[in-house]
């Protein structure tokens, strides 16, 4: 018995060669990988560690005032993203000062903590919170979206003050998302620390691009006094990054359009999340003399097209007697996407059945 059931099992591994060294191959791909984000990972936390510590030094030996500290770290912030680029903006500078003041140097050498992770830990004002959470995510390996999960429910807080913690880790482990590897190479912060540019494949399926890279097209080719700005546009409100798809100028009406594209069925978050694109854009990138910022979302589902406009409501008037001369109607922008989703979809079979 013993001697067949070996002899079947060497029989199955016979028969998939390939499978097993493709197995193999990729195993070492992923283990170099997770090495190479754990290396970057660590010198980039304890560098801005020890600038942390370089500007709270500075500070100490200068003049002990507030306006003083902002003045030096202003200086420093256009200083630095002269030479470095992003990364050094005044709020992460401030974020390394807090960085070095509230953990010592052996709670900021682990390897198995990102600057995202510190970033999230920053916000706990107990200390003892902070510790539990930053013990924690280290010993159960949890990806920064686990850990804000965990600090927004309030997970060492309701384990403190409950007598029975069994339905509270079983609550927490459940709803723990599973992250997978390539979530690593696109956190952002690891990006602007070593200055490459926010690829927008990092960010997008390949449908969302061949559809992006035609309408951005389309829009320009309309002749209206559109120029492009912008693609995956940056903005940071508090610890979160969002990304506008596209950005473009109106040099005619003077206004901003951001556009951003779903796949999939439009819901009333995506409508919520394109108002708060529109004000955080109003806030930190519209200039004085620009109108009101007008905001679409592009809906491509399989057998239908949707398009909305997404107007604050203090400009809703100037935007019915203005804004809609130079831009495409809502029909004109259904009857763009379903032209275009056909297209690559049809290229996509084409390719397949070459």
């Amino acid at each position: 018995m013993t001697s067949k059931k070996s002899k079947s099992i060497v029989g199955k591994n016979d028969q998939n060669p390939k499978c097993d060294f493709y197995s193999r191959v990729r195993n070492i791909i992923e283990q170099a990988r997770s090495n190479a984000y754990r290396s970057v990972n660590f010198i980039m936390v304890e560098a801005y560690w020890n600038v942390g510590r370089v500007i709270v030094e500075e500070e100490q030996g200068g003049q002990r005032r507030a306006a003083y500290g902002e003045t030096i770290l202003a200086d420093l912030s256009t200083r630095l993203t002269g030479e470095f680029g992003k990364g050094f903006d005044l709020t992460n500078l401030r974020k390394m000062r807090q960085f070095y003041l509230m953990f010592p140097k052996q709670d900021a050498a682990r390897l198995e903590l990102s600057w995202t992770h510190y970033r999230l830990l920053l916000r706990v004002e107990n200390e003892q919170a902070r510790k539990w959470y930053m013990n924690e995510a280290m010993d159960q390996n949890w990806s920064t979206r686990q850990m804000e999960r965990q600090i927004n429910s309030f997970y060492y807080e309701r384990l403190l003050v409950s007598k029975h913690k069994t339905p509270i880790v079983k609550e927490a482990k459940e709803k723990l998302a599973q992250v997978e590897p390539e979530e690593f190479i696109r956190d952002p912060y690891v990006l602007e620390f070593l200055n490459l540019k926010s690829s927008p494949g990092l960010r997008e399926s390949e449908l969302e691009k061949s559809i992006i890279d035609n309408l951005k097209n389309f829009l320009l080719e309309l002749g209206k006094g559109f120029s492009f700005v912008a693609r995956q546009k940056r903005m940071r409100f508090e610890e979160e990054d969002f990304y506008a798809d596209l950005v473009f100028y109106n040099y005619i009406l003077k206004y901003f359009v951001l556009i951003d594209l779903k796949i999939g069925k439009l819901t009333h978050q995506d409508i919520g999340q394109m108002d708060s694109y529109v004000r955080m854009f109003e806030e930190n990138c519209r200039g004085k003399d620009d109108n009101p910022t007008i905001g679409l979302i592009l809906c491509s589902k399989k057998n239908e097209a949707i398009a909305k406009y997404s107007v604050l409501k203090d400009s809703k008037r100037l935007f019915a007697s203005k804004y809609k001369l130079y831009l495409p109607t809502e029909k004109e922008w259904q009857k763009e996407l379903e032209q275009e989703r056909a297209l690559i979809e049809q290229e996509k079979i084409l390719t397949k059945s070459k």
